[in-house]
């Protein structure tokens, strides 16, 4: 079987994403927002998705294809090279600071220039709407393309003649070409001098970020690339991080295991935090934190798994009949997980929050976060300690008590405890000390005494690599004989012989896993750093770095066997794990001999 990689580069400005084909074609760019229809979506149907390409004129000449983003930015160049001649299509999505404020408009912005030679190309620009479902009219005006019948109007201003454009013309590409793409406000500005200045500020503006990002000289390139890119899954409108640019690319072929990624999870919410305070930048923690806490507010009886960019409650999960990617069925868009019971993200808002009481940064905390909400998510530990639930992994069908729930009850109860201490509330302090008690009950209850090791729910004989966060999160001491034993038998049961990790080996309501979950590999290199097997580490980091694709970008999950990325792409959690794995072996790295 051959290597499957997602063959993509993806650009964004923290309002929208796209995904670019090594031929230049636009295979996934949703409008207005993350969650919204895609305009191009050629990924999931080559017919229905609409096309957006700057490809050689004649389909019979073979081309080469070379991709790369500028040094530290995300801007993203592909050059194309046939026996005519050479070009290179440069793509962007405009960002820089204007009026004490990100300009981050809904524009892209593609450069095509000439090389070598004298190419042919040919341009295609068919948007489409409603996932596909709609073709949109064209106007012909002066100087752009209208196109017409989603809420605001699509325009692609360009100096590449119209007639060109509109009927697919092939044409001599001898002088730089501009092509601009607007959804509602279009470009009102001198084209080529404004495409120009925009290229030169988003530049400008990543080199600038990529500056202030605090990171140690272990496998820098890659942690930067990762930074990069997870950077770009924040919604800075409203601070929401998606888990995913895209929808029901398959866990592994024919697995049915397709799912909507382009929402928040909050059980994820301590991860993202730590890798941007790993990096050292504050402005995205705040934006997220915003997020969250505005969230937590109106929050009843229980928070949800997840929740929608703009905070929405209700994803309510719907199939559409589209081809699919390669086929795999179904297409889905809204994920039900949102209706599933996971107690473990009261934890998780506790300890994401707890910077807000502690780091010294934050000069208001009462204005983001009243000690009534630490109240209010320590009850709602306390009334699920016994309730059974899906879990991390969100199982439909099958409802435990999970350790790694437990774990986050004991961890929010101990951020809990941290903030009573901050604010000299000594009852708050005497509950978070009674339920971090209860819960390490709990967690204990899943320890198995054969197994050496903490099993995945109590009375459950099966392991989870979530248990290596016993571990990371401090619960069991990384020097003890019961935390190297408690990673032993993870090893054993969960690693392949390439280093990398199953989240799970037993059957679930749609078999047994057959592709290893990433982020679950950079938590592996995270606990054998903590454990002191730092060479280990290293080496099992640098294994994991083969797993990208050509730009540095990861997927969800790996098959092991092959190396093929699988899952949805780019999966910024799997960045995520990068970022602080890197982050936990350049720390020990400091430390003499390891310690």
């Amino acid at each position: 079987m051959t290597k499957h990689t997602y063959d993509f580069g993806l650009i964004g400005n923290c309002a929208f994403l796209g995904l670019i084909g090594t031929d230049t074609a636009v295979r996934w760019l949703c409008w207005p927002r993350f969650d919204s229809s895609f305009v191009f979506g050629s990924l999931l149907d080559a017919d229905k998705g609409g096309e957006y390409s700057i490809r050689p004129a004649d389909p019979s000449l073979e081309f080469t294809s070379h991709q790369t983003y500028l040094a530290n930015t995300n801007v993203l160049q592909t050059d194309i090279s046939t026996a005519e001649g050479s070009y290179r299509v440069t793509d962007f999505a405009p960002r820089f600071p204007q009026y004490d404020r990100y300009y981050k408009p809904l524009m892209f912005v593609r450069k095509v220039e000439p090389l070598q030679g004298t190419p042919r190309i040919r341009v295609a620009c068919r948007p489409v709407g409603q996932y596909g479902e709609l073709a949109l009219t064209r106007r012909r005006s002066s100087n752009h393309i209208a196109f017409l019948g989603l809420e605001e109007e699509i325009r692609l201003t360009t100096n590449i003649p119209l007639t060109y454009v509109l009927e697919e013309e092939d044409f001599v590409l001898n002088e730089p070409k501009y092509l601009v793409m607007t959804y509602g406000a279009p470009l009102e500005a001198p084209l080529e001098s404004t495409a120009e200045r925009f290229l030169r500020s988003t530049v400008d503006y990543w080199r600038t970020w990529v500056k202030s990002t605090s990171i140690g000289s272990f496998q820098q390139s890659q942690v930067l690339r990762s930074a990069l890119a997870l950077k770009m899954h924040q919604y800075e409108d409203t601070g929401a991080i998606i888990a995913a640019t895209t929808t029901s690319l398959p866990e592994s072929p024919g697995s049915t295991r397709n799912w909507d990624y382009r929402y928040c999870w909050m059980r994820d919410t301590y991860y993202i935090l730590t890798a941007f305070n790993n990096i050292g930048h504050f402005e995205e923690m705040e934006r997220y934190f915003h997020y969250i806490v505005n969230i937590s507010t109106k929050v009843q009886d229980r928070y949800q798994p997840l929740y929608g960019i703009s905070g929405q409650s209700k994803l309510v999960e719907r199939e559409l009949p589209l081809a699919g990617y390669q086929g795999n069925q179904p297409v889905r868009i809204g994920n039900d997980a949102y209706t599933h019971i996971q107690n473990d993200v009261y934890g998780q808002v506790l300890v994401a929050l707890l910077p807000l009481y502690v780091d010294c940064r934050f000069l208001d905390p009462e204005r983001l976060a009243p000690e009534k909400l630490v109240y209010d998510t320590l009850a709602l530990i306390e009334q699920t300690m016994d309730q059974p639930d899906a879990g991390l992994w969100e199982f439909r069908n099958l409802a435990q008590k999970h350790c790694y729930t437990y774990l986050f009850h004991w961890a929010g109860s101990h951020a809990a405890r941290k903030v009573a201490r901050a604010v000299g509330n000594t009852e708050m302090e005497a509950r978070a000390e009674r339920l971090m008690r209860a819960a390490a009950d709990h967690i204990e209850q899943c320890y198995n005494p054969e197994l050496e090791a903490y099993t995945n729910a109590i009375g459950s004989p099966h392991l989870d690599a979530s248990g290596m966060q016993l571990i990371l999160m401090g619960y069991l001491d990384p020097a003890s004989e019961r935390a190297r034993k408690h990673l032993e038998a993870l090893e054993k049961a969960l690693k392949t012989p390439e280093g990398l990790f199953y989240r799970y080996r037993h059957a679930d309501d749609f078999g047994t896993p057959e592709t290893t979950f990433l982020i679950c590999s950079f938590w592996y290199v995270e606990a054998l750093a903590s454990v002191g097997r730092v060479e280990e580490a290293i080496r099992e980091f640098e294994k994991l770095t083969t797993y990208t694709n050509h730009l540095g970008l990861l997927s969800e999950d790996v098959d092991a066997k092959t190396g093929s990325q699988w899952g949805n792409f780019p999966q910024a959690y799997s960045h995520v794990g990068l970022v602080n794995a890197a982050y936990r072996i350049a720390q020990k790295l400091a430390k003499p001999n390891f310690v």
